[in-house]
């Protein structure tokens, strides 16, 4: 899940391929897209096949029986030997249960999800609360099947328990929502977290993967040049909300609509839980005071 196509640092590749087709990416990727789109998930949300003959699916995607049945089709004559699940979003992995039934496989990767009681109101509702992973896996832990090794590397900040997966033959990695080509992630607490967000992105900097294969959309090439703009804009982003509180303004209405001016009215909800991850992280660190817990209805100022 996603803000804005509009919300984007170059450079990138959008890739606007559609649902229902199955597409060869490399010699051990193949792609899905669901028929999922929208505004939030770009063309839909992408499950990915991994290896011939034995294969892992990524990301099974949403509870769609059309998907579902397409998937099946696509691996038909091969042995699924591990449903690998990047994070608990509904988009991501609400189909993963019926798949297990369907193939036998093991549903592995994120943890489920735990709520935060007495938090400020976020994303936690996108998440599903029946997502029962039959291992969940940390950080390092890796996925052995045919051919293929996938590494466990531990991102949160889009979601708290958001994972991707590395593919070590092929020196390509699975992001999840965690970096996308035509977007930025939402990070809206209390589930998401933008000093955990920031984290994760260095942590992947610092790796050298080649090609980033997301939760939806095209391929991020030249990542760690991507990851760093991502963050740079957020700092950006930063700049700016500290800007406004600095002209006087206090609510969080009133500063999206000045730092994402014409954005679509469709957005905004998921543009003010940024900018309130962006707030809760910058009172943790004292920069900014709030009345009261930092929370969509709470007045900020400059500390």
């Amino acid at each position: 899940m996603s803000l804005s196509s509009n919300d984007l640092p170059p450079p990138a590749s959008r890739d606007e391929a559609r649902s229902g087709v199955v597409t060869r990416l490399s010699p051990l990727t193949r792609r899905l897209i669901a028929g999922n789109a929208s505004p939030f998930t770009f063309t839909g949300t992408c499950s990915y096949i991994v290896g011939e003959g034995e294969v892992a699916i990524i990301d099974p995607g949403p509870a769609d029986e059309g998907h579902l049945a397409a998937l099946v089709a696509a691996v038909a004559g091969e042995r699924v030997s591990h449903i690998v699940v990047t994070h608990s979003h509904r988009d991501h992995c609400a189909g993963a249960a019926a798949l297990r039934q369907k193939t036998g496989a093991p549903i592995v990767g994120t943890r489920a999800h735990v709520a935060r009681e007495g938090a400020p109101g976020g994303l936690d509702a996108a998440h599903d609360l029946g997502y029962a992973p039959d291992a969940a896996l940390a950080d390092g832990e890796r996925i052995e099947g045919r051919g293929f090794t996938l590494e466990t590397i531990a991102t949160p900040g889009h979601a708290a328990n958001h994972l991707c997966f590395a593919l070590l033959q092929e020196n390509a990695l699975f992001s999840g929502d965690h970096v996308m080509a035509w977007s930025t992630s939402i990070v809206a607490p209390p589930d998401g977290s933008m000093a955990d967000y920031m984290a994760s992105l260095e942590k992947l900097r610092l790796r050298e993967e080649t090609i980033y294969w997301p939760g939806h959309g095209g391929p991020v090439r030249e990542p760690q040049r991507y990851v760093r703009a991502l963050a740079n804009h957020r700092r950006q982003r930063e700049a700016a909300i500290l800007a406004r509180l600095e002209a006087g303004e206090t609510g969080i209405p009133e500063i999206v609509a000045r730092v994402y001016a014409g954005l679509s009215p469709a957005l905004v909800g998921a543009a003010s839980l940024s900018t309130l991850a962006h707030l809760v992280d910058l009172v943790a660190r004292g920069v900014v005071a709030s009345e009261g817990p930092p929370a969509l209805s709470a007045r900020f100022r400059l500390a």
